[in-house]
């Protein structure tokens, strides 16, 4: 009887334990998500949304594990310039070769691979960021939350498109430009929200 006892209360807390660590997907919802990029020059900037392709996230034990996005590159618009001919012509430069090469590589995808709580909501990522077809690794803070079945995180990557083969307007790579260069970092500000299925605390 001692003998039974025993193992009942071994797989129950083999339960308990298992259900601490079960992780849960979460599902980007696309249309409450955004992803806002911005791109400064030494005459000014442009900015506007790329949308988000897919996205799933892996929570364990009240914390981000993993997860897996992918933006569509063909989605990319400009905001900030009214004229149509002109926001068409920075977009199609933005799609071509010297940019993006989006007929050839049409989604980015970022891969996350490790979490860490920094302070409060905010925690610090790391992962790999594929565009036109080349990997890197990225670091990034993002404040998160989680309610109930819902999983809100916010915010922004900095990526320095020279290691991803685009080198217009580059002083790096082109001497003169004078106010025609391009400055090598642009930002991706974040706001993504997730839901799926969980019974674990809240994050707070």
């Amino acid at each position: 009887m001692k003998t039974i006892g025993k193992l009942t209360g071994i797989i129950a807390l083999i339960a308990i334990f298992s259900v601490q660590v079960l992780a849960t997907n979460y599902n980007v919802d696309k249309s409450k998500s955004t992803v806002k990029w911005n791109g400064k020059k030494v005459t000014g900037e442009h900015y506007g949304t790329i949308n988000l392709k897919s996205g799933t996230l892996e929570v364990a034990d009240k914390m981000i594990k993993s997860g897996t996005f992918k933006m569509d590159m063909t989605s990319i618009v400009c905001v900030d310039i009214t004229s149509e001919s002109t926001n068409q012509k920075l977009v199609g430069h933005l799609k071509s070769d010297d940019f993006f090469s989006v007929e050839k590589h049409p989604v980015s995808t970022l891969v996350l691979k490790k979490v860490k709580s920094k302070s409060g909501k905010v925690h610090t990522f790391s992962g790999d960021l594929t565009i036109k077809g080349i990997t890197h690794p990225v670091t990034f803070d993002a404040e998160v939350a989680l309610q109930d079945e819902t999983l809100q995180a916010k915010g922004k990557i900095e990526v320095d498109r020279t290691l991803y083969d685009i080198r217009y307007g580059s002083g790096k790579f082109f001497d003169s430009l004078g106010d025609n260069m391009i400055h090598d970092t642009f930002t991706l500000d974040f706001d993504v929200v997730a839901s799926g299925s969980s019974g674990m605390a809240n994050i707070k």
